[in-house]
């Protein structure tokens, strides 16, 4: 080696050319080896990574290149999640069209990601905006449509009356718009929907066939899905008090067994028994204006003060008719969700109790807890929502709260109204259909023709791609397709007469739900997938990233699987066979004086007697250290992923991302611990150019006879050999680096033993270039740069990058000695070491010179000795 310090600014460019001359990363479908596919979330293109982006796809770098080199034909594909309301809010701010502001973005990221040296195939790259993508996305709404999978109906939606768009959930703040901070109204527009529920079974039941997921993210898909067993039941409404002589109203419910703690009815603020009352109180519908203007996000209707408005309305217990409950329009009943009623029992419901305790309608328990006095329990400020048996309900005292739900089904199921029964077991899902359009224009266009004579039309499949058209603009709000003077005109394709396209533009979930598809042939025109390719990649074999989308991407992605297999576009039902969520990149805080946020790049940081002070670098003065927390933009504690990689190395980075913590888990980023990282970079270059010194590239073959020293070395390098290819596979990849560090202390010790001036023995010049060549291949997918430069001064004239896994010994991994535990009368007084292949009588003549055991049998004849061979030794005395 002719230079001391490893330069990562000339060697990491270099190597990343010598790969992509090479197309070294390439993925050729026609390859007959077996397949191995790992895929990171792709990224929206906002215009710059981020550190979350560098743990992301250095994780799965990692476990492409190390299944490369174990001999798959591996997939590792990257591309543009590019449709968005940023692109638009960008066009409105800075007058740049939407493509050109996504498509410089692309370019710099991409500039990023290929100076991180991922093995990545740019030859599949795809961005969700180009026609050639979207063209099959439109073509498989039009089979999901003919296929049944699409509806089109009136939904409520959160309006923002100012920029006059649809928002989503997400984008409802305080209730009001995130961009125009106006207060959202809820209106009735026609949408189309996907029918996810006509799968909400099998995307439930298949979630334990998931073995390879996380079980948190299972159980939030299980909860979202939301399947339960209730009773419908059909309450009689009092006709005087009703608007127009109704005369019932069913709920759903899967409490029935707490009939006798109802206290009110409620209905949503949409329910048409609300809409016929309000007709006819002016005070009642002010109310109903009043609930439209909090928005459609369950999660927000739940936090939001519980109100109501008592409609005069009065319903019939179904076990009693003297008992009439009032009927409330309620601000927390949805209309999404069962029949959009309910019966309110307060003692059991925490929200009820709440209403209750609002409007001072009381309360009654039912269930008592099984340490409770029946006499004496109540419920004031907190819900009961634990097991007990009944009280207060007449003939249900006493039974269990299942006997009670078996015993008021089964009597409300034989209990007839007009020809049909007083109550219906029923199977209900939280999950709805998924409402796809959007009034926006950077976004799929939905392929329909809307003709006065032939209604909705789909767009023959020769003229598709519909493209969004680029003369548009964004003067004035609402969405630009709308108010375009030609686009939108077309002629009917059944009658010709003349037509509207659909202006709606479609989710961008829907452009996520199918790439991992789109990536196994991106270049095929005919279809949205070759069925031959496709089922040979799928499923993801390992797929990667964030939690945050663990509930709603993968849903769909799941949901789209199987609509792609009822259309025929693909053959299984699963995206993604594995699936891990790495956790977030997190960092201190800090403000100055007047308690304005300060990047990390502006502090300094110095140490006072163990106390840490934080100072600004320009003006010096001192600087508050806040809480650790995500790297955002607005409390400015992010770092640049560019200054890293280029003070440091993109290796440097990686490393550090890799060894900080377990990647399941927030990494904090530190100053100390990158720079840690660098000099382990440093470390491991001078201890290959150190091995280089006292050995040469013929020292490469197995020597028959090896001392101690040569045999302890050749151990611990293939033991973390073994470790690590355990670990890679189940993504533990600070346990990987552990390994390293351990052999490149090994590899350290075995070096330092040379006596100065004196060549080192044969066997141990085999052993150290051994170790240092499976060093070298451990490092490779963590630290390819570096490798790739430590391999070529080894003497190998090929890449790492190209080099099989070097297989581990098993000879090497078993150790030449045990230990066993040794109990004397059934209780564990020791151990002892002994040789591995030591007999019955060996063993127990080492166990019995035990002191420990000596004093236990305190002078006692032995009576017997068991010894489980490799397992323990049992002394009777």
């Amino acid at each position: 080696m002719t230079v001391e310090r490893y330069n990562p600014k000339e060697a990491e460019p270099k190597w990343q050319a010598i790969w992509e001359e090479r197309g070294i990363f390439r993925t050729r479908n026609d390859d007959p080896r077996d397949t191995y596919y790992v895929l990171e979330m792709f990224p929206y293109p906002s215009g710059r990574i981020h550190m979350g982006h560098v743990r992301n796809y250095t994780m799965g770098d990692v476990v492409a290149r190390f299944m490369r080199a174990k001999g798959y034909n591996v997939l590792h594909p990257m591309g543009w999640d590019a449709f968005g309301m940023p692109a638009e809010n960008a066009a409105m701010a800075n007058k740049v069209h939407p493509k050109e502001w996504t498509y410089a973005n692309i370019a710099a990221m991409r500039g990023q990601l290929k100076s991180m040296g991922l093995s990545l195939d740019w030859s599949r790259e795809i961005a969700t905006c180009d026609p050639s993508y979207y063209r099959h996305q439109q073509k498989m709404f039009l089979d999901f449509l003919a296929a049944g999978l699409v509806d089109r109906k009136t939904a409520k939606v959160n309006w923002d009356p100012v920029d006059q768009t649809v928002l989503a959930n997400e984008q409802v703040i305080d209730g009001r718009g995130w961009r125009s901070g106006a207060l959202v109204e809820q209106r009735e527009l026609t949408q189309w929907f996907f029918r996810i529920t006509a799968f909400a079974d099998d995307l439930l039941a298949s979630l334990d066939r998931l073995d390879r997921w996380p079980e948190k993210v299972r159980l939030m898909q299980k909860n979202w899905i939301g399947r339960s067993e209730g009773l419908l039941v059909r309450f009689a409404l009092d006709a005087a008090t009703t608007p127009n002589g109704e005369s019932e109203l069913e709920i759903y419910t899967t409490r029935p067994d707490t009939l006798f703690g109802a206290r009110f009815m409620a209905v949503a603020p949409d329910h048409p028994l609300a809409t016929a009352a309000a007709k006819i109180n002016p005070q009642l519908a002010t109310f109903i204006e009043e609930c439209k203007r909090t928005g459609t996000a369950a999660e927000l209707i739940e936090k939001a003060e519980k109100k109501g408005f008592d409609t005069g309305i009065r319903a019939v217990h179904p076990f009693d008719p003297d008992w009439k409950l009032p009927v409330y329009v309620a601000n927390f009943i949805l209309m999404d969700y069962g029949t959009g009623a309910i019966f309110g029992c307060p003692a059991h419901d925490q929200r009820d109790l709440d209403f209750v305790n609002a409007y001072g309608l009381g309360v009654t328990p039912v269930v008592c807890p099984p340490d409770a006095d029946p006499a004496a329990f109540t419920v004031t400020d907190t819900a009961y929502d634990g097991e007990g048996t009944l009280i207060n309900s007449r003939f249900l005292d006493g039974m269990t709260i299942a006997a009670a739900k078996e015993e008021v089904a089964r009597r409300l199921e034989t209990e007839m109204r007009d020809g049909r029964p007083v109550g219906e077991r029923r199977i209900n899902f939280r999950l709805r259909d998924w409402g796809i359009s959007r009034q926006r224009y950077w976004g799929c266009p939905i392929p329909i023709i809307h003709c006065d004579d032939c209604g909705a039309v789909p767009v023959p499949d020769d003229q598709l791609p519909v493209v969004l058209p680029e003369d548009i603009d964004f003067d004035k709000p609402g969405n630009p397709l709308d108010r375009h003077p030609t686009w939108k005109h077309v002629a009917c394709p059944r009658c010709a007469k003349p037509a509207r396209r659909e202006t709606d533009t479609m989710d961008t979930f829907v452009d996520s739900s199918w790439y991992y598809a789109r990536f196994t042939d991106p270049h095929l025109t005919s279809q949205p997938t070759n069925r031959e390719v496709v089922d040979r990649w799928l499923p993801v074999d390992q797929y990667i990233g964030g939690i945050e989308h663990a509930i709603l991407h993968l849903l769909y992605s799941r949901f789209f699987t199987r609509a792609m297999k009822a259309t025929g576009h693909v053959g299984l039902d699963e995206p993604f066979a594995g699936l891990f969520t790495q956790g977030m990149v997190v960092h201190e805080t800090y403000r100055d004086a007047s308690g304005a946020w300060v990047q990390p790049a502006e502090v300094r940081i110095e140490s006072d007697g163990g106390a840490r002070k934080a100072f600004h670098v320009s003006t010096g003065e001192p600087i508050s250290i806040g809480s650790i927390e995500k790297m955002s933009k607005s409390k400015k504690n992010t770092i640049d992923p560019d200054e890293i990689i280029g003070t440091y190395g993109a290796d440097t980075a990686r490393w550090f991302m890799l060894s900080d913590s377990p990647p399941e888990r927030d990494v904090i980023w530190t100053e100390e611990g990158v720079q840690g990282a660098h000099r382990f970079v440093q470390r491991l270059w001078r201890l290959i150019g150190e091995v280089v010194a006292v050995t040469d590239a013929t020292d490469g073959s197995a020597e028959t006879t090896l001392d101690e020293a040569s045999l302890i070395l050749r151990k611990a390098a293939h033991r973390a050999l073994a470790t690590v290819e355990d670990d890679v596979l189940k993504l533990r990849f600070n346990r990987c680096v552990a390994q390293v560090y351990e052999l490149s202390n090994a590899l350290q010790a075995a070096l330092n033993g040379i006596r100065d001036g004196e060549p080192p023995a044969a066997d141990m010049r085999f052993a150290l270039r051994e170790a240092a060549s499976i060093l070298v291949q451990l490092v490779a997918p963590m630290m390819p740069h570096l490798a790739e430069e430590c391999w070529k001064v080894l003497g190998f004239e090929t890449l790492v990058a190209e080099t099989h896994w070097p297989k581990a010994d098993k000879a090497l991994l078993v150790e030449d000695v045990i230990t066993l535990p040794v109990q004397v009368n059934g209780k564990k007084r020791a151990d002892v070491t002994v040789p591995r292949d030591a007999d019955n009588a060996t063993v127990e003549a080492a166990a019995l010179a035990l002191e420990a055991v000596q004093r236990a049998t305190e002078g006692r004849p032995v009576r017997k000795i068991i010894v489980v061979p490799q397992r323990i030794v049992n002394v009777v005395a």
